[in-house]
């Protein structure tokens, strides 16, 4: 598929191979793409449950605000301590900023808004749409060709995910109540897929920890304006150790950690197919909450994650990445 091409990653690139303390340090011990993805993946399903606990204490937009510059922090310290230099071009400087701006401001409030003015359910199903628009922008900008049979295992996955949502307790039901929100969590999918496609050729170029720690501290001072008003309204001392500490657990593992993986799996597997397994995240935190506060899944659920993991395997069998394509390209190396 072209991934042997790939330039070989020495430092910033990497993931952890056995530790965060790897990925600091770039070593060369990286772990195959899929299980970094797997990684973000339950990381992101545990990060609902804790989530939703930090929000009964504290603000959504206060808390997406001090979670960000709790990640800004910590990658600046994983990039310091990875010896690695930021050499973005001036040219590309453009497209690091807008970048920066659309995944981690604009979307984060897009979503946010959109879920109080919707139904979770709702929500989940617009979101669910993420790899339909990643595919599409993909095959635009010629990063991936996607044959038939991965353009079957897509729309399987979003099938999946319906049943998944509608089997669960999470209401799902669509009028002009819900419109409003919906429409944002829609375009929210949207804007994610344009930063996850966009993100792809400079990862390639400058590496996976340069870029996501530029494109965070960007977002990160854009939406910390956006939150400042509720940052300045919410009661922090009344908030408890636990929320603290499921703030902490949200800036550190489910922004930081999860968009270097996220932005690992871009480069390594493709922005549709890192796309597709985000579909499984739902998945997770049915599990996650089975475990936690026994909520036992339902036979429509059961369905889901079937059809959802058939439709990655569709998806992997078919696939076919144009990486030579964008190593072809002007400006960008393999």
């Amino acid at each position: 598929r072209g991934e042997g091409e790939a330039r070989p990653e020495v430092t910033s690139g990497g993931v952890p191979g056995c530790s965060v303390v790897s990925l600091m340090k770039g070593s060369k011990r990286t772990p195959h793409p899929e299980m970094a993805i797997w990684l973000l993946v339950f990381i992101w399903g545990s990060n609902f449950s804790v989530l939703k606990y930090a929000f009964e204490q504290i603000e959504p937009l206060a808390l997406n605000g001090i979670r960000f510059v709790l990640a800004s922090i910590l990658l600046a310290l994983f990039l310091r301590m990875s010896g690695e230099r930021i050499s973005i071009r001036r040219a590309d400087w453009g497209r690091v900023v807008g970048l920066g701006i659309l995944g981690n401001t604009i979307y984060q409030v897009l979503f946010i808004v959109g879920l109080s003015l919707t139904l979770a359910g709702n929500s989940s199903l617009m979101l669910a749409t993420v790899p339909v628009f990643v595919a599409l922008f993909s095959v635009a900008r010629s990063h991936e060709r996607i044959r038939l049979l991965g353009w079957m295992g897509i729309l399987v996955s979003v099938a999946g995910i319906a049943f998944v949502v509608v089997g669960g307790n999470r209401t799902v039901g669509f009028g002009a109540t819900t419109l409003r929100g919906d429409m944002l969590s829609l375009v929210a999918a949207l804007v994610w897929s344009i930063y996850t496609v966009g993100t792809r050729p400079l990862v390639r170029e400058y590496g996976t920890l340069p870029v996501t720690a530029v494109t965070m501290w960007i977002g990160a001072a854009a939406l910390l304006a956006v939150a400042a008003p509720s940052i300045m309204r919410q009661p922090w001392a009344e908030v408890t150790v636990l929320a603290w500490a499921a703030l902490a657990y949200s800036g550190v593992f489910g922004i930081a950690i999860a968009y270097v993986l996220w932005n690992y799996g871009i480069k390594h597997l493709g922005s549709s197919r890192t796309a597709l397994y985000s579909n499984t995240i739902p998945i997770v935190a049915i599990l996650f909450a089975w475990g936690t506060i026994g909520e036992v899944p339902t036979s429509l659920q059961v369905v889901g994650t079937v059809l959802v993991l058939g439709g990655i395997i569709l998806a992997r069998a078919s696939r076919e990445d144009a990486d030579d394509l964008l190593s072809a390209r002007p400006g960008t190396k393999g």
